[in-house]
C-alpha cells in the first residue's frame, strides 16, 4: 500500500443519472482499467450510495465523495488514504460551477444540453488526477460560458486570442 504523499489525489469523477447509468465519467489512472470494469464499478458505486444521506462511502479500496440532485449523481473518488475534504472541494467546485454554468438547473437534460462545458469544467478542475482549482467562480471564468452562451463558432477573434493566451500561461506554470 503506497501512501507517500501525492498530488495525485482524484481517481475518477462520475456523474450517473438516476438509473445508474454513465453520464461522465473521467479516470484518472488504471484502477479500472477496462470499460467494462469501469461500469460495474459504477454499477456497484450506485448501488451502495443511491438510497443513503451521507456524503461519504469507502467502497473497494476507495475513498468515493458523492452528491445528488434531482437526477444526477456526483461522485469524485480517490485511494482509501485520500483526504475526504480535498475530494469533497472538488466535488463541491463541480457542482457550484456547473450550478452557475446551468443557472441552477443541475439536471440530467441542461447537463447533456451542455456537456463540452462539463469537459471544460472538469479539466479546469482537475488535470490528471491532480487538483487544480476548487474556487467555482474561477472555473466559470475559465471556461467563460458567460450570460450570453456564446458559442465557440461566434466569438471573437479577441476572445480566442484571449483564451489562447491564458491555456498558454497556464500550461508554462505547470
Amino acid at each position: 500500500q503506497d501512501t507517500e504523499p501525492s498530488l495525485y489525489t482524484v481517481k475518477a469523477v462520475l456523474i450517473l443519472d438516476n438509473d445508474g447509468d454513465r453520464l461522465y465519467a473521467k479516470y484518472y489512472d488504471d484502477t479500472y482499467p477496462t470499460v467494462k470494469e469501469q461500469k460495474a464499478f459504477e454499477k456497484n458505486i450506485f448501488n451502495k450510495t443511491h438510497r443513503t444521506d451521507s456524503e461519504i462511502a469507502l467502497l473497494e479500496g476507495l475513498t468515493v465523495v458523492y452528491k445528488s440532485n434531482i437526477d444526477l449523481f456526483f461522485y469524485v473518488i480517490g485511494s482509501s488514504h485520500e483526504n475526504e475534504l480535498m475530494l469533497m472541494a472538488v466535488l463541491n467546485c463541480l457542482f457550484d460551477s456547473l450550478s452557475q454554468m446551468l443557472r441552477k438547473n443541475v439536471e440530467r437534460r441542461a447537463l447533456l444540453e451542455n456537456m463540452e462545458g462539463l469537459f471544460l469544467a472538469v479539466d479546469e478542475i482537475v488535470d490528471g488526477g491532480v487538483i487544480l482549482e476548487s474556487d467555482p467562480q474561477q472555473v466559470v471564468h475559465r471556461v467563460a460560458l458567460r450570460g450570453d452562451d456564446v458559442p465557440l463558432t461566434e466569438q471573437t477573434v479577441t476572445q480566442v486570442l484571449q483564451s489562447a493566451k491564458e491555456q498558454i500561461k497556464w500550461s508554462l506554470l505547470r
